[in-house]
């Protein structure tokens, strides 16, 4: 039986960016990395250089990047980002690389706020650790979530390789999944995948069931109406609601709400004192998760913790929840 860990958040996820008291926050689903040394497209520093997990404490919220060689050439910053099935390239990277974004060629791109079909470019061989893909077609994107990045790597739907993150020592690391259980030291998260690989634990919100999506690639944890509607989300007589501006992967902009979550449960873990944005996001629609209570785990949350890892091939999640605010 799990132990049950204690996660007191900040409680100054959204509101510490506001500029003023009468201005709303602003949010995006990605947070600035810090600059990593020799981390300038096609950089030939070695790749430990390059790795970087950025962990969440009271004045920024952390991201998770990985060191990625495409073509033959790098390592180039990615951020790692679990609700993603498809990686992305910027075009800073795709100019560095020598390639023309070919317009007739687009993709499309679903974001949390909105869909867009963008320019793509042919890519020969990607390399992260252990992962492998060969002879792909990447869609070119820049949006504040890739925060100077050079693209993104979208992991989701991975099949046999776990990532391991660990904040404390700055670590990222994705190789094959090999035989053992749950790390010393670690939680296990029973997860599952959904339809487009994306990793969901079941979890509950004050007591209500939700289907809670792990997406490293977002820096805000988001829920749908569904679920604030499931809570009974009301604010005091005369209390004006707080809203908020949300960015994702394209240009569309998408307004939510922010209160305060109830404690949230998975797996024995319980997480209190999270800032929520509520709304009728586009990604709940894309992923058919509109009706049902649904939360997006982002970064606020996933990074308080020490450590964490993804199995995907045994569809698990380890956390080593000991909260650090450092």
């Amino acid at each position: 039986m799990l132990a049950t860990r204690v996660l007191l958040l900040p409680g100054v996820l959204l509101t510490a960016i506001a500029s003023a008291a009468s201005a709303p926050p602003v949010v995006s689903t990605g947070s600035p990395p810090q600059p990593a040394a020799d981390a300038t497209p096609g950089s030939t520093a070695p790749t430990e250089d390059l790795l970087f997990a950025s962990p969440t404490r009271l004045d920024h919220i952390g991201r998770i990047v990985a060191p990625v060689m495409v073509n033959g050439q790098g390592p180039f910053r990615f951020i790692v980002d679990t609700g993603a099935s498809r990686s992305t390239v910027s075009p800073r990277l795709a100019q560095t690389l020598g390639l023309t974004p070919a317009a007739e060629l687009p993709l499309k791109v679903n974001g949390i706020t909105g869909t867009a079909d963008v320019p793509s470019v042919a890519i020969h061989l990607i390399q992260a650790g252990d992962l492998v893909i060969e002879d792909t077609r990447l869609p070119v994107v820049w949006a504040p979530l890739m925060a100077g990045a050079d693209g993104i790597l979208g992991v989701a739907g991975l099949k046999g390789e776990r990532i391991f993150v660990d904040f404390k020592h700055n670590r990222v690391v994705i190789s094959r999944t090999r035989n053992g259980g749950t790390p010393q030291g670690f939680d296990r998260v029973p997860a599952r995948l959904l339809p487009g690989g994306l990793l969901a634990v079941s979890a509950r919100v004050g007591g209500v069931r939700v289907e809670a999506v792990i997406d490293t690639g977002s820096e805000r944890t988001i829920a749908n109406h569904a679920l604030r509607d499931a809570l009974a989300w009301r604010r005091r007589k005369g209390e004006v609601a707080r809203v908020t501006d949300v960015y994702g992967a394209t240009t569309e902009v998408a307004s939510g709400q922010v209160d305060k979550a109830p404690t949230i449960d998975f797996g024995g873990v319980k997480i209190s004192n999270v800032t929520v944005v509520y709304g009728d996001f586009h990604i709940f629609r894309v992923w058919g998760m509109e009706s049902r209570p649904a939360l997006i785990i982002g970064m606020d949350v996933l990074g308080t913790v020490n450590a964490l890892a993804i199995d995907f091939q045994r569809s698990e999640l380890y956390i080593d929840s000991v909260f650090h605010m450092g």
